[in-house]
């Protein structure tokens, strides 16, 4: 359900003992929104930033609300960084190289980016990788060898895995699953 089930509440219907920021304070405002947002999931300080923005929340005021709640602790780039990286690479089989474009999206540092994406080690990559792949495998029972493929390949690569690595997978799965992976070898792909 995308719709949303609740409307805006007003002063009028604040519930006894909770208490609604005023609209002329923006750093409640700005409080609220964070906390909301932070509530839902981890966010990066530039999400929490583009929110504000979004809401016209004042340049000023938003980063003095973000500078709290980052030394509380509330923010904090490379925690979020290192649990994004494991959260994708474990349920979604993303590749070292979409997740540091994931992250870079969010506004993440390079340097925060490059420490949490090598994490995730070449074994541990290659492994994730074979399981996409014998997991597609199993659907693909009648389809010819180039076609398994090219669209194993296409998979791997959509989710950030390398080229040579999609390759080498991709060919040794397939022999595992009885095919030859001769068009990898040297003949249609080589």
């Amino acid at each position: 359900m995308s719709e949303r089930r609740y409307a805006r509440r007003t002063r009028e219907d604040t519930p006894p003992g909770e208490s609604r920021p005023p609209d002329d304070d923006p750093a409640a405002k700005a409080r609220e929104i964070c906390y909301r947002l932070l509530t839902a999931r981890a966010r990066s300080r530039q999400e929490l930033e583009e929110a504000l923005r979004r809401k016209e929340i004042p340049d000023d005021v938003a980063q003095t609300v973000l500078g709290k709640f980052a030394a509380i602790g509330l923010i904090d780039d490379t925690a979020f960084a290192e649990s994004w990286v494991r959260a994708r690479h474990t349920h979604r089989g993303l590749g070292r190289r979409a997740l540091a474009t994931e992250l870079r999206r969010k506004g993440v540092a390079d340097e925060v980016v490059a420490e949490a994406v090598d994490a995730v080690d070449g074994e541990a990559e290659e492994e994730r990788a074979r399981q996409l792949v014998r997991k597609k495998l199993r659907a693909m029972g009648g389809l010819e060898e180039q076609v398994k493929i090219r669209r194993l390949v296409g998979m791997l690569a959509r989710k950030g895995y390398a080229e040579g690595l999609a390759f080498r997978v991709v060919r040794d799965e397939l022999r595992a699953a009885g095919d030859d992976g001769d068009l990898i070898d040297g003949g249609l792909f080589g």
